[in-house]
């Protein structure tokens, strides 16, 4: 089984208690009324591994390992420019290839947004806009405030761009929905957002669309229109039926049975909100798997999560985990028990990074 659940107390987590009042009964969404778990676990390890501080800080690899893979997918376009959209050269390349490289590089994004590619701000914000050019769309810009604002408010309806909305939860429920929901779940991320706040546009966005388009129209002008269509063609299948794409599901979908029913809450042991991810896509990926440990320290940087992981392995041994995203996007589409509504909800707490109207 891919999700190892087991109920052993972790220090440090807090206990949700029972709500004042019951949820609607067709909102199915586990519902929490404590503070979301990392802070406190992150206290916790600091005070019993203070040791652990000194991870954080940016990782001046990831810069050369951007420029590697935006160097691969332009060298791919130009190597595809005349294939015809649907042959199984232009197809098999920008799914095993093309594929892996821009899931690369929207969490080569995710580092970035939290200021661990360079020690300059503006200089990781600039970086990520170059990171952004083989994606084919602009979003860099706008991926680290709501990124930030995930962070700073885990579970918060209204603010966590990460949580499925319960539009989607119900038309959604089902073996179809589910699958439809992975093939298409970019589309979704990508969507989402805007529905739930908008943020106000600022230089930087001006920037990622202007900087973007330019490189989109030379592609355009100077290898043809299959260069740019082999960029959103991997963009497509990195948020799509693709072994890497299993993170997003896997990182805060709740997998196991629960001892309580979703829409009610419980005095027992929390509902896991957070899933790490032990296997060898890690390597792809900038460690993003390591969940748990990105979330409770974000400062530290991917190359360092596995020191985090070894020197406070105690706070992390039996949090329940995954070990296949595969086996996460299999489960999750055919298993009843696991679903858009498995998701863990809180009403209030954190904030809004980047000062979006909230609707």
């Amino acid at each position: 089984m891919s999700a190892t659940v087991t109920f052993a107390p972790n220090q440090g987590a807090p206990l949700p208690v029972k709500p004042s009042q019951p949820r609607d009964s067709s909102d199915h969404f586990f519902w929490t009324y404590t503070e979301e778990p990392h802070r406190t676990r992150r206290q916790a390890i600091i005070k019993a591994h203070p040791e652990v501080t000194k991870l954080c800080g940016y990782e001046p690899l990831t810069k050369y390992i951007v420029l590697a893979v935006v160097t691969l997918q332009i060298f791919c376009a130009v190597w595809l420019r005349q294939s015809p959209v649907l042959s199984a050269r232009f197809l098999l390349t920008s799914y095993l290839i093309g594929a892996t490289a821009n899931q690369n590089l929207f969490l080569a994004i995710h580092e970035i947004s939290h200021n661990l590619a360079f020690k300059s701000p503006i200089a990781n914000r600039l970086f990520a806009v170059f990171a952004n050019l083989p994606i084919g769309l602009p979003y860099s810009a706008s991926f680290r405030p709501y990124h930030l604002t995930h962070h700073k408010s885990l579970g918060v309806d209204g603010l966590d761009t990460d949580l499925p909305t319960s539009l989607e939860a119900f038309f959604l429920d089902s073996l179809l929905g589910k699958a439809f929901f992975c093939t298409f779940q970019i589309l979704f991320y990508a969507v989402r957002p805007l529905m739930v706040y908008r943020l106000p546009l600022t230089s930087l966005h001006l920037f990622n669309v202007v900087a973007q388009s330019a490189f989109d129209v030379l592609l355009i002008r100077y290898l043809g229109a299959g260069a740019l269509a082999y960029l959103i063609m991997s963009s497509f299948f990195a948020g799509s039926l693709h072994p890497c794409a299993g993170h997003f599901i896997a990182e805060h979908y709740v997998f196991g049975k629960q001892n309580l029913s979703p829409g009610t809450s419980s005095n027992q042991l929390p509902v896991p909100e957070t899933y790490s991810y032990y296997g060898p896509l890690n390597l792809l990926t900038f460690n993003v798997g390591l969940h748990n440990e990105h979330h409770d320290f974000p400062a530290i940087p991917w190359s360092r999560l596995p020191l985090l992981h070894e020197m406070a392995k105690d706070f992390y041994i039996d949090l329940p985990h995954h070990t296949s995203w595969v086996w996460v996007i299999w489960q999750f589409i055919c298993d009843k028990e696991v679903g858009l509504w498995c998701r863990v909800k809180r009403e209030t707490g954190g904030r809004n990074v980047g000062g979006g109207k909230i609707k």
